[in-house]
């Protein structure tokens, strides 16, 4: 019984490992009676939206704009330089870029950092597509608050969300995904 436990925990710290602390929005409920359990309002997640829009400023001093892209497979990737799971896919995300025509990356620094900063990370973990700092406190509208790092989008090229994963994703996986939606299966 114990090692179950013990192995329950373990797994509990791994799922959280790349979680950021979770910032409560629940309002309690008042109190009442202390031996009746109250119920508590989850906090308020937004839905990712059918067909969501996205024109973000790059570090680079372009812009990426979501509706310029249509007519290719988009991967929106949230990530952030202190989780090692988003650090070890982006090589594999830009690969993938790199090398299929029909498939954009844009990849979305989900952390309170400078562009100064950022710039200077992204010159020893370098990757061919465009990287974005997002502000924590106004993410992007049409896509959820991340929860946990990596948190990814596939975009279909007339612009719906495809898939979503929140955890590390591999090119295999999303070529995979993106054959299953439709488009041409990976060669």
């Amino acid at each position: 019984m114990q090692l179950r436990i013990a192995m329950l925990m373990l797994l509990l710290v791994l799922l959280a490992a790349c979680k950021r602390e979770a910032e409560s929005t629940a309002t309690p409920a008042p109190a009442t009676k202390p031996d009746v359990a109250q119920p508590v309002r989850p906090a308020r997640i937004p839905a990712v939206v059918e067909q969501p829009t996205l024109r973000i400023a790059t570090l680079d001093g372009k812009t990426f704009d979501l509706a310029e892209q249509r007519g290719k497979w988009v991967i929106v990737n949230f990530w952030a330089t202190w989780c090692g799971p988003c650090l070890k896919e982006m090589p594999e995300l830009s690969a993938l870029d790199a090398m299929r025509e029909h498939i954009v990356v844009i990849g979305l620094a989900y952390e309170d950092n400078t562009p100064e900063a950022m710039q200077a990370f992204m010159k020893t973990h370098p990757v061919v597509y465009p990287i974005a700092l997002v502000d924590v406190y106004d993410p992007p509208k049409d896509f959820e608050t991340p929860r946990g790092l990596p948190m990814t989008y596939i975009i279909t090229p007339d612009g719906k969300v495809a898939k979503q994963y929140t955890g590390p994703v591999t090119a295999r996986m999303i070529e995979d995904d993106i054959a299953k939606a439709g488009g041409p299966k990976a060669g």
